[in-house]
């Protein structure tokens, strides 16, 4: 993924799960399609991560700072 939304949620309150459900909604809302992939940072992952949100594949990335999740759909090759 290329292109895609960056979306900042820090909340310790809130599930990694429920922020990806918040931002897919904003997402959809925003660009009229559903994303299906999401990237954020490992240590926003539990011990056992889900690899799924709904349709989304959620996937570490090192890169992606801790409290962000960026958004969009999988580039197809």
């Amino acid at each position: 993924m290329n292109v895609g939304m960056l979306w900042f949620d820090d909340d310790p309150r809130t599930a990694l799960a429920a922020k990806i459900e918040r931002a897919v909604g904003y997402y959809r809302q925003k660009y009229g399609h559903l994303p299906d992939v999401c990237l954020v940072h490992p240590s926003m992952l539990s011990a056992a991560p889900a690899d799924r949100v709904g349709k989304v594949t959620v996937r570490p990335n090192p890169v992606i700072l801790p409290g962000h999740l960026w958004i969009g759909v999988e580039e197809q090759a």
